[in-house]
């Protein structure tokens, strides 16, 4: 595999991310509650999940799903809605292992960066995307319907490594292959 100037984070845990399934659906939505005090519903899972542009995927170890994400793909950006471990499983690897799946996803030439919302008082949930090579971009006030909390819009953006951008086609054949 070339080198690329992106930097992949080294993982402890063996989850295995795959799509999201619906009979996946109760597990997400236990981790959802855990996670959150203002939680999706699995209407608005399903609503999400109903169009087009908006995937989910499931990090398992063995058969328990430990984690979730739903992001949607736009022309030159990936847009992650919802992002979660499980409470036992975090700090683990889980999350770093469902971010550089989302970081195997971006290009130099197509989608070129990650989008998210954290709220301003989740400051585990800064740390951890600031620690993966997310940065705070701006201050979205009184972001959220469910309070009048701000979030922080946070981003990655691809760096394509020099053999990248000296030989464009080497991109294609490592999609191929």
């Amino acid at each position: 595999m070339p080198q690329t100037s992106q930097a992949m984070v080294p993982v402890s845990s063996a989850a295995h991310i795959r799509w999201m399934i619906r009979r996946d659906m109760p597990s997400v939505l236990a981790i959802e509650s855990q996670s959150f005090e203002y939680s999706w519903t699995e209407d608005d899972f399903i609503r999400c999940l109903r169009q087009r542009n908006c995937i989910g995927m499931v990090a398992e170890q063995g058969e328990r799903i430990v984690g979730f994400m739903i992001y949607e793909l736009h022309k030159n950006r990936l847009h992650v809605l919802n992002f979660a471990v499980s409470p036992e499983f975090r700090r683990s690897g889980v999350g770093r292992t469902m971010i550089n799946k989302l970081l195997s996803k971006l290009s130099n030439d197509r989608r070129n960066r990650i989008m998210l919302e954290v709220r301003e008082t989740n400051l585990d949930a800064q740390l951890f995307f600031k620690e993966l090579g997310f940065r705070a971009v701006s201050v979205l006030r009184d972001f959220y319907e469910d309070t009048v909390e701000d979030a922080y819009l946070m981003q990655y953006r691809y760096r394509a490594s020099a053999q990248e951008l000296a030989d464009p086609t080497e991109r294609i054949s490592r999609m191929a292959g």
